[in-house]
């Protein structure tokens, strides 16, 4: 007899909070990629749902991917059941996951890269944004002058939200937090020399704003694809088909 389910609504969302767009680098549940959840005396079901049915299939598939795994690390949240809807490649990815058959399994040979090289790409990406912002956000609070940026450590950050997002990007990328790290460096955890810190700021910058743009483009691709079928707002449908209620 299969035991009951007995991890909360709040719990669910919570673990779906901690799922990151790989590409955008914002949850997927703020993004409204979350379209239904579905809890029962077996577990939970996950619908996901993306702004056209032709994004990446391995962008797609990390995104699935990583809400499996957040989900499962729900204490008894039971049985985990992850599908993307509406996408040309929805049968693979959602056979894929159910047999736990991983990328190259799920894809076979078009998985021309692995999953964790595609991964860091993403980190690297997230990485040098975070990194971005927490500079230009030091120099407008200080006289620090934009020669003197290669001197910045973690510990001179102001306390926040970008500085959080920091310190999660480079935990990503296996870098250091230690507080006398400094902040301006490459995804090796080597310095930047001064003399090259205008040129790569300019492009972590450049890759800010790409990503910050996408981010409002796939928003509102997703919100003219299903526009009239149901709401496209940041908290998903949730269904509690449950014959007993968790006792917490």
């Amino acid at each position: 007899m299969t035991a009951t389910a007995v991890c909360t609504e709040e719990d669910v969302i919570e673990a779906l909070s901690t799922v990151m767009d790989p590409e955008l680098d914002a949850p997927i549940i703020d993004l409204g990629f979350v379209r239904s959840v579905t809890l029962d005396d077996d577990g939970v079901t996950v619908h996901l749902r993306l702004p056209t049915a032709f994004c990446s299939p391995n962008f797609a598939y990390l995104m699935a991917s990583d809400t499996l795994d957040a989900l499962r690390l729900v204490e008894d949240i039971g049985q985990v059941r992850v599908l993307l809807d509406d996408h040309h490649d929805s049968e693979k990815i959602n056979a894929g996951l159910a047999a736990d058959a991983g990328y190259v399994g799920t894809f076979g040979p078009e998985a021309e890269e692995s999953l964790r090289e595609l991964r860091r790409t993403f980190l690297s990406k997230a990485h040098a944004a975070a990194m971005e912002r927490c500079v230009e956000a030091h120099l407008k609070r200080t006289d620090l002058q934009a020669n003197e940026i290669y001197r910045i450590t973690l510990g001179d950050l102001a306390p926040g939200e970008n500085k959080d997002a920091l310190l999660r990007r480079r935990a990503g990328i296996g870098l250091s937090s230690c507080p006398a790290s400094r902040v301006f460096i490459d995804d090796n955890g080597k310095r930047i020399p001064p003399e090259s810190v205008p040129m790569r700021l300019r492009l972590a910058k450049s890759v800010r704003i790409s990503m910050e743009g996408n981010a409002h483009f796939c928003r509102g691709l997703l919100a003219t694809r299903y526009t009239d079928s149901e709401s496209v707002g940041a908290a998903p449908r949730i269904t509690n088909l449950r014959t007993t209620r968790s006792p917490r």
